[in-house]
């Protein structure tokens, strides 16, 4: 006998067929989205986390940028933004940037911003997708005490007020998203990407799903963004639905540690053993656009699959592998797994995406 499940895939899921018998389904615990989220976002905004209010922060004159997620992501920055930029409303248009961390993704385009964010926000604010290799909207601060050189935004570094939005789940190698992530590697230089996502990082058993604890990944990202500082921060979890289910708003690490503890009560859960096939997604649109963000569903099944076992990942791919990217050509040229992967681990070998 057959039963049926249906998959997060694209936008409206993929129905498949399995056995009723010898089936385990693993899937996040569901929370149901908060009945009004955006009046959640204005009482946390007026009572954050070990910082004054957004309002108490910012002064006449003072520049503002604010970090928000691209296309890839499904944070819901036009539901959220409204209430934060209310925060702002002393402050002059002109003076607040909305930048989109992108980091080493190709640019947001017009109509995915105008969903994002919505007509207004377009009309009214500058909004400037990051380019981690436009070397003239860079700049360095230098290196981390690992030697990782650190090149951000010029925007973002020359701000007055640096503000992060974003949303916090899993991160199959930094542990997880949202917080410090909205600066490096979202607003970083390409070479500050490429060292923190370097094999050897990617490599160590604890830069893995849900650890941040001598996660050396993690640390540099963490330490990269106290050296730019980040004056606000506002974090939000997820269901499945893509509906807002908790906000967090004040100093940064509080609000992403307050984050992290709410998704890996929720996102995170234990099986019994390994599994012979493991079926998976990548949560469907906008997490499977491309075959580049599908190896995050590929690598939370390699955690519960036994060793020779199958993974069946299903991904939509509306937007291709996508063309025209390093990832694109490193895949079309490979060989075999080993040899890539031995390739991958040559000091000497350096191509963008390699970490993906």
């Amino acid at each position: 006998m057959l039963m049926k499940i249906r998959l997060a895939y694209g936008r409206n899921g993929l129905e498949v067929d399995v056995p009723e018998e010898g089936v385990t389904l693993v899937e996040p615990r569901f929370i149901p989205g908060l009945p009004d989220p955006q009046d959640a976002v204005r009482e946390m905004l007026a009572h954050p986390l070990n910082s004054p209010r957004l309002s108490d922060l910012t002064r006449p004159g003072d520049r503002v940028a604010i970090s928000i997620c691209d296309s890839t992501r499904a944070m819901p920055s036009g539901t959220v933004l409204p209430a934060l930029l209310s925060e702002l409303e002393h402050l002059p248009d002109e003076s607040i940037r909305i930048l989109v961390a992108t980091g080493t993704h190709r640019p947001t385009s017009p109509d995915e911003l105008e969903r994002i964010l919505g007509r207004w926000i377009l009309e009214k604010y500058r909004v400037i997708n990051h380019l981690c290799t436009d070397e003239h909207s860079l700049v360095s601060l230098g290196q981390t005490s690992s030697g990782i050189p650190v090149i951000l935004n010029r925007s973002w570094v020359e701000s007055d007020i640096r503000i992060t939005a974003g949303f916090v789940e899993p991160h199959f190698f930094a542990g997880f998203s949202g917080g410090p992530k909205m600066v490096a590697p979202g607003l970083a230089g390409l070479d500050t990407v490429m060292a923190i996502h370097s094999a050897a990082l990617i490599a160590d058993e604890k830069s893995v799903w849900g650890i941040i604890e001598d996660n050396p990944l993690h640390t540099a990202i963490r330490e990269i963004a106290e050296m730019t500082g980040v004056h606000f921060s506002l974090d939000v979890t997820l269901n499945s639905l893509h509906e807002i289910t908790s906000v967090q708003a004040g100093e940064l690490f509080s609000v992403h540690a307050k984050a992290r503890a709410f998704t890996r009560s929720a996102a995170m859960q234990e099986v019994d053993g390994l599994f012979d096939v493991v079926i998976t997604t990548n949560s469907g649109y906008p997490l499977d656009l491309n075959l580049y963000q599908a190896v995050k569903g590929l690598s939370c099944a390699a955690r519960v699959v036994r060793p020779g076992g199958i993974i069946i990942c299903a991904a939509e791919c509306s937007d291709g592998i996508p063309a025209g990217t390093d990832f694109a050509g490193m895949i079309a040229g490979m060989v075999n797994p080993g040899d890539f992967l031995r390739r991958l681990s040559d000091p000497g070998f350096r191509r963008q995406d390699q970490w993906q």
